[in-house]
């Protein structure tokens, strides 16, 4: 499965920057003409800013944010020559990120109606939606929790679209003192900021990974850690490259030890560090990630919904996902969908009820590293019809009537905060692992999954098409499906 196309399912899609940021304020200098426009400066790979933030005032521009850790500046102006203007001494690389927002996947969210809570039963939890989490089973997390449900100094930055503040399930879970927006690239603490506006994407994330054990809902994989709201999709539902960074940057300088990224960065699938039009997001985001990594943070992140084998890239046909889609050919390994394929990060495949690869999560030899329940709601009906509670139950808000409960969604985004619970787990087991040594043990601890012979596609009778789902998976116990296996708690917390 080499062309690369869009579902519409939950993985979200986009990238935000932040932290340490040093907000300067102020427009563009009046005379320059044009639309107020936001750059990614930087400087050479080691330097300081100084010589790059004097040339965006040369420039007619603005310095909004400013990431010494990293060399990164987000610059503003209304100067239409500005790019071609910063550019020289002090500065590496400059490039608009107009265009450069990626849509938030935001997939369906099919609620539990009142009526279903007051039915429900829950065990052994004592949550009334446990007996639903099919998932939680799987990855045996009851018997985990009978060794730690985590500790509370473990903080796990939710880089999305905000999390509830007051979701009952969720109140007493958030590390508010560590919560941020990081829409862009500027910080903004305050509680309103960092709440959903028009996605509940990072609400039902947060509760797989630590909905509370309080007798409400349902439970997360691990409800004794924290979560903090990292921000950074906007209200238009767009997530641009500025954010990312700071999201990064905020998490690594804030003492958290993971990120969940359950989107991709920029509106093109996959970020070519060959074109010049992306490769400034590319070392922009690759410092980011690397500086949190020296600052003990593992960072796990999404393969993707596109049913794509990431480890043999031909073609993209679907991208960008804010305009009208480019056919790009005869791509190459120096195209990555990021930041699952950065370096260090921890990506995460989905799989289903029956522990198959769910049909939409996208594979590859070499790149998946763990898989995780995900969801698969069509499997049971070979893809002709959508079985909800086959999906991931979680906690939601709904922007509309602003009111909070719990929710299915599916997708690869759902996965990856399974393998981020997980992984918190095992750092209250066992403290003091680095980033490498926790990205190691959670392959280590994950249960191995076969390669299923010939082409694999559960969904046949989906109405785009018999074959639209195809896909072949190479390798042996660990393989381009599965990666080293789906992950375990309680062998994570032995």
């Amino acid at each position: 499965m080499n062309n690369l196309r869009r579902k519409t399912l939950a993985a979200a899609s986009a990238v935000t920057l932040g932290a340490g940021l040093a907000v300067t304020g102020g427009l563009a200098p009046a005379a320059a003409a044009g639309p107020e426009t936001s750059y990614l400066v930087l400087a050479p790979q080691g330097a300081t800013t100084g010589k790059a933030a004097a040339r965006v005032a040369a420039a007619d521009g603005t310095v909004v944010a400013s990431y010494d850790q990293i060399g990164v500046l987000v610059a503003r102006s209304t100067n239409p020559d500005f790019a071609a203007r910063v550019a020289g001494a002090g500065v590496e690389s400059v490039a608009s990120t107009a265009g450069l927002g990626t849509a938030l996947d935001e997939g369906e969210t099919v609620e539990v109606s009142a009526a279903q809570l007051a039915d429900a039963t829950g065990d052994p939890t004592k949550e009334p939606l446990y007996g639903q989490q099919w998932d939680m089973d799987m990855i045996h997390v009851p018997q985990a929790h009978a060794v730690t449900t985590g500790r509370p100094d473990v903080v796990v930055g939710v880089l999305d679209s905000g999390i509830s503040s007051t979701h009952p399930d969720l109140a007493t879970q958030i590390a508010k003192d560590k919560s941020t927006s990081c829409v862009g690239g500027v910080t903004d603490t305050t509680e309103a900021a960092w709440n959903p506006t028009n996605s509940d994407h990072g609400t039902h994330v947060a509760g797989t990974i630590a909905a509370a054990i309080n007798g409400v809902g349902v439970t997360g994989v691990a409800p004794g850690v924290k979560v903090a709201a990292v921000k950074v999709v906007n209200n238009d539902g767009y997530i641009f490259p500025e954010a990312a960074v700071c999201g990064f940057l905020w998490a690594a300088d804030h003492g958290m030890r993971l990120t969940n990224n359950s989107y991709y960065i920029d509106p093109w699938e996959l970020n070519c560090r060959n074109d010049a039009r992306q490769r400034p997001v590319w070392q922009a985001v690759q410092r980011a990630i690397r500086y949190s990594q020296s600052k003990g943070v593992l960072n796990v992140a999404s393969a993707g919904n596109s049913n794509y084998d990431l480890a043999h890239k031909i073609t993209d046909t679907g991208s960008p996902n804010n305009g009208t889609p480019e056919e790009r050919e005869n791509l190459t390994n120096a195209c990555l969908d990021l930041p699952a394929e950065a370096p260090g990060v921890v990506t995460v495949a989905a799989v289903g009820p029956t522990g198959a690869k769910s049909y939409y999560s996208s594979y590859g030899q070499g790149v998946i590293d763990v898989t995780a329940p995900g969801g698969d709601t069509r499997f049971r009906t070979q893809g002709a019809r959508s079985t909800s509670t086959d999906g991931i139950l979680s906690t939601t808000f709904n922007t509309v009537t602003r009111t909070n409960g719990w929710g299915y969604k599916q997708g690869t985004s759902m996965s990856g905060p399974h393998a981020t619970g997980v992984a918190a787990l095992a750092l209250s087991a066992h403290p003091g692992m680095t980033p490498g040594q926790l990205s190691s043990f959670l392959e280590r601890t994950a249960t191995a999954q076969p390669c299923p012979a010939g082409v694999y596609n559960p969904v046949p009778l989906i109405p785009t098409g018999p074959n639209a789902y195809d896909a072949t998976c190479s390798g042996g116990a660990r393989n381009g499906f599965y990666g080293a296996g789906v992950v375990d708690a309680y062998a994570a917390v032995k």
